[in-house]
């Protein structure tokens, strides 16, 4: 009698551990579109690769979730997260006031750095190098550069991706100087740049970087400045519904904690071969 008590209590005993472990090992779903690279692509056997797959490990193992990755398209993946679809988005998408109108954002995981890229076909005016639009601080040097490289494009044919800050800025900024081609995917975008079925396309730098590394470059460069602040937002965070509040601040502990020891950065130059990370 006493063995079989025994054995009951020690039963109970590992099924509260189990209990516990379980809560502790919580489960999370992250949505990343998989047509980004190389913040994020699908490779040959179908599985999320790229920077926004890394860091989620990352965050994932520091904070203890058991975590998944699916693929969602990028116009969808927002209303997706509101109706409960998956738990987070980690698609390099920018914090802006427009988006957090509708979700909210964990702290930056990375920064924004948005460049034209344009067919040498186009021979567009020289602009000087190494130069930089800050949209936020509305300087009279910042406004003056931006009209003339508005000036620069004026009647050329501007792709970006739909429903991007980059199609955002276009229209808000150039929208009466040029024609807006938006593409599904920026692979899609780069394809008729290359070929010269474009005059240009805006991105991040870091998505250009790809492209750039191929050897399709020799037809485009980057041109003009870069560009940043303002509908850009402060960098690239990660999505949560609005009662997630609890989800946010999880995750940014996990992201301060590898800010702090480097796997971030050394995420970052994997990746990117730069560091996109630090402020």
């Amino acid at each position: 009698m006493k063995t079989t008590i025994a054995a009951i209590a020690m039963l109970a005993s590992l099924i509260v551990i189990a209990q516990a472990r379980a809560q502790d090992q919580k489960s999370l779903t992250f949505a990343t579109e998989g047509a980004f690279p190389p913040w994020n692509a699908v490779d040959a056997s179908g599985q999320a690769v790229g920077f926004d797959i890394d860091v989620g490990k990352a965050l994932c193992k520091r904070a203890k979730f058991d975590c998944t990755f699916v693929t969602q398209a990028w116009d969808g993946i927002i209303p997706a997260l509101t109706v409960g679809k998956f738990d987070a988005i980690m698609a390099g998408m920018s914090i802006t006031d427009k988006r957090k109108q509708v979700i909210a954002f964990s702290e930056p995981y990375a920064l924004t750095s948005n460049y034209f890229v344009a067919s040498k076909a186009s021979r567009l005016p020289e602009l000087p190098e190494n130069t930089r639009i800050d949209l936020s601080s509305a300087s009279d040097s910042d406004k003056a550069f931006l009209q003339t490289l508005k000036n620069n494009l004026q009647g050329k044919v501007i792709g970006v991706q739909g429903s991007t800050n980059a199609e955002a800025f276009v229209r808000e900024y150039l929208g009466d100087a040029v024609e807006v081609r938006t593409y599904d995917t920026q692979d899609n975008l780069n394809i008729d740049l290359s070929v010269g079925r474009i005059d240009a396309g805006l991105a991040d730098y870091s998505v250009w970087k790809a492209f750039l590394d191929t050897d399709d470059h020799a037809t485009v460069a980057i041109y003009g400045p870069r560009i940043s602040g303002g509908l850009f937002g402060p960098g690239v965070g990660i999505g949560v519904r609005k009662d997630s509040a609890h989800l946010a601040e999880e995750l940014n502990t996990a992201l301060r904690s590898i800010k702090a020891d480097g796997t971030l950065e050394e995420i970052s130059y994997r990746w990117f071969g730069a560091d996109l990370v630090s402020d």
